[in-house]
């Protein structure tokens, strides 16, 4: 099926829809140059696109039963030295919608298909210029909202999981191709394979392993924004909070409490990284049905995030009411700063005194703040953008952001702890080599030594058309 979808010649906007100064639009496939030179008039010389050397740009007009549609730019690219390792052709015309559907119509006509989502990057995979987890590097680095998520995904795009990952199946196809030869020999009873060497690979595999998994949570947050809950009780400040940190009234502040009866959030930057502050409904007892069902959420939404500010205010202090909710497993088991507002009320002496009272009641980090004055907020931002460097942006060079990758990672390590238990039990070379063959087969979902067309297909398909 795939050899077949790589005989067409395929073609697709490489642009965003829209009016615009300039439209691209991507042809590539063995015929490519061939079907545009149908369409093609060069302005100056008299050598078609065919015989145009690679990496050329031509000035001419396109046209079209003998009408001409726009003056173009078209860009030669001849395999294997094109992003999809065929023969490319990139027309760069006025970003007219108009234009760019003509011309999309007239190339169709003249014998191309259109391109599927991602079919650019499918056989860019598929000619081996890049492999799988490279190919979805590519629709992570298109997605990339902030800095952090853009270099994550720009150390996948240059290899830095596959390289890891080949370098570990290298090892381990050696090993398992000496497990199997045993088998060959079962009745002379020989060992190829050194045991203790092999039990050493696992376990630095495993630990490897290991750490690719544990990079995912940071991974993770930084592709889709690190979640902070703003909690507390009612009339705390919360809300006026969430407004100070984004710069917009994004909350509805009032003195009446229960006012925020649902989640809100939205994202801001920080050193490159992108966080989403979560603006949650009052911590309290009510009777009120939908104030009820605005805390459960509350409560769900700390569950989700990684961080917690509990917002406490200096001017209505509930002492029995903050060790409640510090005693609650879903606020305490978080990562918490405890945040003490409305600060511009009250004096030095009575912020000494709170603080002391906070210090027997928690150990997390206490900041006195005004969050209608903003004070105290540069020494809260600088918190944050600390804990970014030391724990988010402070990571090793490889860094896993694909639940893909993580489900099959936690796959690989568990086969790969199984080969290095039946090993140690003293089971038979072949129940060992069954493991690795496991570990071996997780680990190419990955890289796309192993592939399937679902697989390929659930992946592809949610790339953007043209890419």
């Amino acid at each position: 099926m795939r050899g077949l979808l790589l005989q067409d010649t395929i073609v697709a906007p490489a642009t965003p829809s829209g009016m615009g100064a300039i439209g691209v639009i991507r042809v590539s496939g063995s015929r490519a140059l061939q079907i545009t030179d149908t369409l093609f008039t060069r302005s100056k010389g008299k050598k078609t696109l065919q015989e145009t050397p690679s990496h050329r740009v031509v000035l001419g007009h396109l046209h079209a039963g003998g009408e001409w549609i726009d003056e173009v730019l078209v860009t030669v690219f001849k395999n294997p030295h094109s992003y999809t390792g065929e023969d490319t052709a990139e027309i760069s015309c006025h970003g007219s919608p108009y234009i760019q559907e003509r011309i999309l119509h007239a190339l169709l006509e003249a014998g191309c298909r259109k391109a599927n989502p991602g079919e650019f990057t499918l056989r860019a995979f598929l000619h081996g210029k890049m492999d799988l987890s490279q190919a979805e590097a590519v629709a992570e680095l298109i997605a990339a909202e902030s800095k952090a998520h853009h270099d994550l995904a720009l150390q996948q795009l240059k290899g830095s999981v596959s390289k890891g990952l080949r370098n570990m199946r290298d090892e381990m196809i050696k090993y398992a191709s000496l497990l199997e030869l045993e088998l060959d020999f079962s009745e002379e009873d020989v060992e190829f394979a050194d045991r203790t060497q092999f039990l050493e690979l696992m376990e630095r595999i495993c630990i490897s392993l290991q750490e690719l998994l544990d990079s995912f949570t940071g991974g993770n947050a930084i592709k889709n924004g690190i979640p902070v809950a703003i909690a507390g009780a009612p009339n705390t400040g919360k809300s006026t909070l969430l407004n100070a940190l984004l710069g917009e009234e994004k909350a509805l502040v009032s003195p009446i409490a229960g006012t925020t009866r649902d989640v809100i959030e939205d994202v801001t930057y920080l050193k490159g990284v992108a966080f989403r502050f979560i603006d949650t409904a009052g911590i309290r007892e009510t009777g009120d049905v939908v104030e009820q069902m605005g805390i459960a959420r509350a409560f769900d939404r700390v569950e989700e995030a990684s961080l917690v500010f509990l917002m406490l205010s200096a001017t209505e202090w509930d002492e029995e009411g903050i060790r409640e909710m510090l005693r609650d497993t879903r606020i305490s088991n978080k990562r918490l700063l405890v945040l003490i507002n409305k600060c511009d009320l009250i004096s030095e002496a009575q912020q000494n005194s709170l603080q002391q009272t906070v210090a027997m009641l928690t150990t997390a980090p206490v900041f006195f703040i005004s969050a209608l004055t903003q004070q105290g907020l540069a020494e809260v931002k600088s918190w944050l953008e600390h804990l970014v460097e030391s724990e988010y942006l402070n990571t090793r060079e490889t860094v896993v952001i694909s639940a893909r990758h993580r489900d099959a990672l936690r796959r690989a390590l568990d086969a790969c702890g199984s080969a290095r238990q039946r090993m140690e039990d003293g089971l038979s070379g072949e129940l060992v080599a069954q493991e690795v063959r496991e570990a071996l087969y997780y680990l190419g979902l990955i890289t796309g030594e192993v592939s399937t067309d679902d697989l390929l297909d659930s992946i592809f398909t949610n790339f953007c058309i043209g890419k």
